[in-house]
């Protein structure tokens, strides 16, 4: 009879999660072990945890599954958190496997003892710790249960060694998994009037609003009713470009999203929430939406998305009306000074059928889905959570579940420096990734911010802690010493030609683009008071400076 742990591994394969991005410690070795027994799974080494856990986002993200990950003890959980946020806020499926000192251990107190519940309750709305061996697969089942939802969402199945490694293992059958309602008939039918009868309207897109035949859907409604089209700031996975409809995705500026809500009399969400600010200001509305505008449900996060999108379809009468549809457009090869922009337009001009784009470029990203909005039909996947660290790892993840689609990693040089040990683990996997790394040598993001919250004069030593200068970091050396071929560009062209080749040939690569800060100097010390008069201007001053500030 198997122990408890090749049992779990049954368990797993046979509801269809076949990959545990791993970093295990002692607690954890007959899990190890057990490895070896089921062929299916497929174990993919991290270096560090949270790049297992955001492995496991990215995996979860295209794969519509949850993968496992496999993490030691309270401290290992601990490393992960950051992406595991990520995945909370996105609603991404994982399961977490972690282990913990045998049963009868716990009460010596042992130097890596703690509570582990208490610290994945942060990131995982279920949390058990399975008591014994014939316990672990029914629990195990359940978790994957709640991991899939609907919502999608961190399951973390905490795995004391004994229980692991104890005999009488029995596998466990998923329970059934009930389909998600429609909202009801009453409430479509009441946005349906809303639309119908005018006004100014905008549906806010969400996680699962944001595939292809919800896409349709909706692009169905805004040309038979004349309804916006809004998609949230950072969404966990967008399908985009020629030949299917173009969202504009909210602003991450909350002075910039104002601009774009002002005038609606009726939001309409669809899994999303009210856009509210990243963050409070002085003086400044952290609810986003204005007074006057009146917000509406067709579908939550547990609701059918598609199912009641296509009722709505139905009642405005737009089945047959036909989509306003995204022309294929790529930007011009890009020449001149080398700048985070001309990066995003060298993506655009070459950017390969069927890529996953994984965006953590920051402010050198602003531009991207401009440049991008014409490109060849791709996915995009964003930082839902805002917990930096996330684009490499996704990346990881996103490769392990599509081998067959390019992935392209866009992160900032700070961002990139949370979970640089990804490079490896790309490199050991030979998974397809193109790692670009914009190099300004700053936290660009935070001299934003820094202007905006009116934290008073900045002196040197403000300053001093949102530059990365001193020492320079070198990830042209850092990404050749964990196997994956690295370059440095300097210019246009270089980086023209380097991203060339990095598409034709399969593998991971690394492009470490110099740039300048994309907002820097004058702009840097303009922007606060551009900001801070929006709301006074015309509005149509006001949405022509959004599209120059953020497009």
């Amino acid at each position: 009879m198997p122990n408890g742990a090749q049992a779990l591994m049954k368990t797993l394969v046979d509801a269809g999660v076949t990959v545990c991005f791993t970093n295990p410690g002692t607690s954890e070795m007959h899990f190890v072990a057990a490895l070896d027994s089921e062929p299916q799974m497929r174990a993919v080494l991290a270096l560090f945890e949270g790049v297992a856990t955001g492995a496991a986002d990215g995996y979860g993200r295209m794969a519509d599954k949850p993968a496992a990950t496999l993490l030691h003890l309270g401290c290992g959980l601990g490393n992960g958190l950051a992406n595991l946020h990520n995945a909370r806020k996105g609603k991404v499926p994982i399961v977490n496997i972690v282990g913990d000192h045998a049963t009868y251990h716990v009460k010596y107190d042992a130097q890596l003892q703690s509570d582990i519940e208490t610290v994945a309750r942060n990131v995982s709305p279920w949390v058990r710790t399975s008591q014994t061996t014939a316990e672990l697969c029914t629990d195990a089942a359940e978790a994957i249960a709640a991991a899939m939802g609907p919502p999608g969402q961190v399951a973390t199945l905490i795995l004391p060694a004994d229980v692991s490694w104890g005999e009488g293992g029995v596998p466990a059958a998923l329970p059934k998994l009930p389909a998600p309602p429609c909202n009801s008939d009453e409430a479509i039918a009441a946005i349906a009037a809303l639309l119908t009868s005018g006004g100014r309207n905008a549906i806010l897109l969400g996680r699962r609003a944001l595939r292809e035949p919800a896409l349709m859907a909706a692009a169905r409604l805004a040309a038979k009713t004349g309804v916006r089209l809004l998609a949230e700031v950072f969404p966990t996975r967008l399908e985009r470009g020629a030949g299917l409809p173009y969202v504009e995705r909210i602003a991450y500026l909350a002075e910039l999203a104002s601009v774009q809500l002002a005038d609606l009399d009726n939001l309409i969400l669809i899994d999303a929430k009210a856009p509210v600010s990243f963050f409070a200001y002085p003086s400044k509305q952290s609810y986003l939406v204005p007074d006057t505008c009146t917000v509406h449900t067709l579908a939550s996060e547990t609701q059918d998305v598609l199912g009641s999108l296509e009722k709505l379809v139905r009642q405005v009468g737009a089945g047959e009306t036909a989509p306003v549809l995204q022309a294929a457009a790529r930007p011009g090869r890009p020449r001149g000074k080398f700048t985070a922009e001309k990066v995003c337009k060298a993506i655009g001009h070459l950017l390969p059928e069927r890529a996953i784009i994984v965006d953590e470029a920051q402010t050198s990203g602003l531009m991207l889905s401009m440049m991008t909005r014409g490109a060849p039909r791709h996915d995009l996947i964003t930082l839902t959570g805002g917990a930096i660290g996330q684009s490499l790892p996704n990346a990881v993840g996103a490769a392990v579940a599509c081998p067959d689609r390019p992935v392209i990693a866009l992160v900032g040089d700070g961002s990139a420096m949370y979970t640089v040990q990804a490079l490896w683990t790309m490199a050991r996997e030979k998974l397809n990734v193109i790692n670009i790394i914009f190099n300004n040598r700053s936290y660009a993001v935070l001299n934003i911010e820094l202007q905006r919250v009116g934290a008073g004069e900045v002196g040197p030593k403000a300053r001093d802690q949102l530059d990365l200068r001193n020492p320079a970091l070198d990830f042209q050396q850092m990404g050749a010493s964990m196997g994956v071929p690295s370059v440095r560009v300097t210019t246009t062209e270089e980086f023209n030609v380097a991203f060339e080749r990095a598409v034709k040939t399969p593998g991971p690569h690394l492009i470490e683009a110099m740039v300048p800060s994309a907002i820097s100097g004058l702009k840097l010390k303009v922007l606060p008071h551009v900001l801070s008069s929006l709301s006074s201007l015309p509005q149509p001053l006001a949405r022509m400076i959004k599209r120059k500030v953020s497009p």
